[in-house]
């Protein structure tokens, strides 16, 4: 079966970059459900480009968002996604282009690739999924430690460019209830604006 790049989901384009993730959240949709409303988002392989995003994404009428986010990281394939998100301001300049990411990107590269993103992405959306590290590690099950401050430093880095970023949470999954109050005083003070997702628990059908 041939990858599936690029899919829609309630009338929006959404790009599949990877399959890759530094995150293993209980709650993912993945675990469950080997498709988004019909369209299978698991990939035959990791070697996609640019070019054959392009390609996907050419065969839809081009709409007015753009949101990277599919079955994976997709800050992991951050060069792929500078120069399809480079190709849309391009050839698009009126459509808006989000990231919805786990913020854990500059940890990964060892360096702010947020200032690499000025002029590209309009908006992220970043995974707080917590009110403190063990909360958010008993949710997110990430790689490796010091992944909730990580993910906090992110935020504040988007902040700081002054590029739109909004801090989310997964509420809901299986009766479990966060707190909502305390993460939303996280994300304001981090210079964010704050989104609470509720649990699909069947996936988008």
């Amino acid at each position: 079966m041939a990858n599936t790049l690029v899919y829609l989901l309630d009338g929006k384009i959404y790009i599949n970059l990877t399959n890759k993730c530094t995150n293993d959240c209980i709650f993912c949709l993945r675990k469950d459900k080997d498709d988004v409303v019909g369209q299978t988002l698991w990939l035959d392989d990791e070697n996609s480009t640019s070019q054959d995003v392009i390609e996907q994404l050419e065969t839809f009428n081009i709409t007015s968002e753009i949101i990277f986010c599919g079955y994976g990281e997709p800050m992991l394939k951050f060069e792929v996604l500078k120069e399809v998100a480079k190709y849309i301001k391009d050839k698009y300049p009126d459509t808006k282009i989000r990231v919805n990411t786990n913020g854990h990107a500059n940890f990964v590269y060892k360096r702010n690739v947020v200032t690499e993103c000025k002029g590209l992405i309009d908006e992220f959306s970043v995974s707080l999924n917590g009110a403190g590290k063990e909360e958010y590690n008993e949710l997110s099950q990430p790689v490796f430690d010091e992944a909730y401050e990580e993910v906090k430093k992110f935020i504040k880095a988007c902040a700081d460019e002054n590029i739109s970023v909004t801090a989310s949470v997964v509420e809901g999954y299986k009766g479990r209830h966060l707190d909502l109050e305390t993460c939303e005083k996280i994300a304001k003070n981090l210079g964010a604006k704050f989104r609470v997702r509720e649990w699909i628990q069947n996936g988008y059908s």
